[in-house]
């Protein structure tokens, strides 16, 4: 049924970043946005739930392993290449279908607590995770990763994404929850013909092709000494003519820069794990002088190591002020805009991350009851806006909605048990670290 809901702060996340006192925000039946604005010139009559706090679009986590919840603190001290060599591919060897699907649920649940309501996602036995996605009402971008390992087919792992995508579209499930796309792992981990051939597979099917892009230094030091950079590697492949979402992208030139913005390359900007690996500092204040699309992304919980993106906001702010010596580099609403509309433009969706007629009604209440905010929401926008920021984040997400569907009240998943969720984890990270 049409519904509306009414908050007496209401962040619609649109460019000029407006803040509607006494907003509301209505819902049809399909579960889109109908309209969004001040309560008393919302049209119609339809049920309305009051809401006490503030509300505002589903976060975007614009790049996730979330299945990785499973390898949660594996080899948390190690740099980037040891983890992955040497932790991280070793237990990922061991995986089940049954294995990814309970690390999924279990990062679904979190990231839905936290009001990320859409993760792009990286990781293997894609279908389970789909079914996860399903069970929670989260949304999600999917993408099995395409990598050249002994014992792996690369081939395959095309052929299959374009099976799926063939069978199924881009995207399927009620409201359109799921989309699929191809997800090669890197230009350093696999030969040019197969980033030839995910090029036009996805060119034929308009995907999306997630790929890591100069995460670390050292990574692809064979790529850039043949190519000068790995954004020309991918260009001259004709990946960057596609829709393309650059993970990390930590080692940029400027020259990299103008290439993805002239290319319109979308960039998941993933400050906490590039911190926590010491990859390094993305250069975020270029990328968006650049006009260059910028969302953020938690990378997975084993290098990260959680699911809040709310951290990410205010990392990102951080490093930006650090790394340029300026306090004003990136303003608590510029980093929150990376966190829901950077996020959908990044992807290249156009109805996620805004509260807008005709995006879906993703969409977050946060409670004002907390010392984030004591002295109310009556302060300047600016005030409210940066202790929702700095001094609130994940912890005072109270209600999420999904397409118009409430999948999170009072703090909890509505359509899943925590606990039950938490247990199938617990039993299958045991078995992967046996």
């Amino acid at each position: 049924m049409p519904q509306r809901l009414r908050a007496p702060v209401v962040l619609p996340c649109d460019p000029a970043f407006s803040v509607i006192r006494d907003g509301a925000v209505d819902i049809g039946d399909d579960g889109r946005i109908t309209f969004c604005g001040p309560a008393a010139a919302a049209p119609g009559d339809v049920p309305v739930t009051e809401l006490t706090g503030i509300l505002l679009p589903g976060l975007i986590n614009a790049h996730a392993h979330s299945p990785m919840t499973l390898l949660r603190g594996m080899g948390g001290d190690l740099p980037l290449l040891r983890w992955l060599n040497e932790i991280i591919w070793p237990a990922e060897a061991k995986l089940r279908a049954e294995d990814v699907r309970a690390g999924m649920l279990l990062g679904s649940v979190e990231m839905l607590r936290h009001g990320v309501t859409t993760s792009a996602e990286m990781y293997f036995f894609a279908e389970q995770m789909a079914e996860a996605v399903l069970e929670t009402g989260a949304r999600a971008v999917l993408g099995g990763p395409i990598i050249d390992l002994p014992g792996v087919d690369w081939r395959r792992m095309i052929e299959a994404a374009d099976r799926w995508i063939d069978t199924d579209g881009l995207r399927f499930g009620p409201g359109d929850r799921i989309e699929l796309s191809y997800a090669p792992h890197s230009a350093y981990m696999l030969p040019l013909e197969a980033l030839r051939q995910v090029t036009e597979s996805a060119a034929a099917r308009g995907a999306l092709v997630q790929i890591h892009v100069a995460e670390a230094a050292n990574e692809d030091s064979r790529q850039r000494a043949e190519f000068g950079s790995v954004p020309r590697l991918l260009d001259e492949v004709g990946m960057l003519g596609g829709r393309v979402l650059a993970a990390h992208a930590v080692h940029l030139s400027d020259e990299d820069i103008a290439l993805f913005a002239a290319r319109g390359t979308g960039v998941a900007h993933c400050p906490g794990s590039n911190a926590k690996l010491a990859s390094g500092i993305a250069r975020l204040t270029d990328l968006r002088a650049a006009a260059v699309a910028v969302g953020l992304g938690t990378d997975g919980p084993a290098s990260n190591d959680d699911l809040d993106l709310w951290e990410e906001v205010q990392l990102s702010a951080m490093l930006a002020r650090l790394s340029t010596q300026d306090s004003t580099a990136l303003r608590a609403k510029d980093a929150l805009l990376l966190a829901t509309r950077g996020g959908a433009d990044a992807l290249g969706r156009d109805d996620l991350g805004a509260l807008e007629a005709g995006r879906w009604a993703d969409l977050v209440h946060v409670d004002p009851d907390g010392p984030a905010f004591a002295t109310g929401l009556d302060e300047p926008d600016e005030q409210v806006i940066s202790n929702l920021v700095w001094a609130a984040g994940s912890r005072q997400v109270r209600d999420v909605w999904v397409a118009g569907e409430q999948v999170v009240a009072g703090r909890e998943t509505v359509r899943v048990d925590r606990a039950k969720v938490q247990s199938a984890a617990r039993d299958a990270a045991s078995r992967l670290r046996a």
